[in-house]
């Protein structure tokens, strides 16, 4: 599995960047089916909730933008989203590169576009297994480099070098129950080249290989709650039949045909 929902929140299409470089959810060969709601705590801010259906092949989230009752089905293996406005009763598709195009090499550079990867070896870290990658990407006409250490069996970063001096690393602090499921504790934390620390927490599930909780300073929460592991069923990922069919453009795909 966003192994570890693509901008859920990626799509968590929604709890984006949960596990760092290499942290994605998404529906697969390999995954567990499940049901969840995504639930994102700011700080004086109302609290934003998503419901998540996750299937071998698609995930759908049902949420509520600006009063309307709003549903997206992310097909990742077939490059494709169903976006459902129920009030009007209509839908539209959209297209976007899909997994099955990329080049599935358990390289950073899967999820990272525009970057050119380059695994330097493996190294063990804290008891860990990992592999360590360098990431060149460029931003604003600049070349810039980072260092990865993956954990081979996590796939999550436990080491980071950034490009303005800062880095971060993983510590795994032990077993919790969280919301009713077996979970690592991780604590990240990221020294800044001014001496300044910022420690943040992630809860690792083994079973659905994705963090389902994580806190990040400032008292921001994003986790999965009400977990529940089984077949979904086949129709939450399609379309009503008595839906009508928008051909419309959108900023972030390409328009689907």
């Amino acid at each position: 599995m966003i192994g570890n929902i693509m901008g859920i929140f990626k799509i968590f299409i929604i709890m984006v960047g949960m596990v760092s470089i290499s942290g994605h959810l998404h529906a697969g060969s390999e995954s567990v089916e499940f049901s969840a709601d995504a639930v994102i705590n700011i700080p004086q801010q109302p609290v934003r909730q998503t419901r998540l259906y996750v299937s071998e092949k698609a995930i759908r989230s049902e949420s509520i933008i600006d009063g309307q009752s709003m549903v997206e089905i992310v097909y990742p293996q077939q490059g494709r989203a169903i976006l459902i406005n129920n009030p009007l009763r209509s839908y539209k598709e959209k297209a976007f590169i899909s997994q099955s195009e990329k080049e599935d090499s358990g390289s950073p550079c899967d999820q990272i576009a525009n970057a050119v990867c380059e695994m330097l070896g493996t190294e063990e870290i804290n008891g860990h297994k990992t592999e360590k990658w360098q990431v060149i990407s460029e931003s604003r006409s600049k070349k810039l480099r980072t260092l990865h250490w993956i954990d081979v069996k996590t796939r999550l970063a436990v080491r980071e070098f950034f490009p303005d001096g800062s880095f971060s690393e993983l510590k795994l602090l032990g077993k919790e129950k969280v919301n009713g499921r077996d979970t690592e504790k991780w604590q990240r934390t990221l020294s800044r080249p001014d001496g300044t620390k910022a420690v943040s927490y992630q809860w690792y599930d083994a079973e659905l290989k994705i963090a389902i909780k994580e806190e990040i300073p400032g008292g921001y929460v994003r986790e999965l709650t009400n977990i529940k592991i089984g077949r979904q069923p086949e129709d939450l990922f399609s379309a009503p039949d008595d839906y009508k069919k928008i051909e419309a453009q959108s900023d972030n795909y390409r328009e689907y045909k």
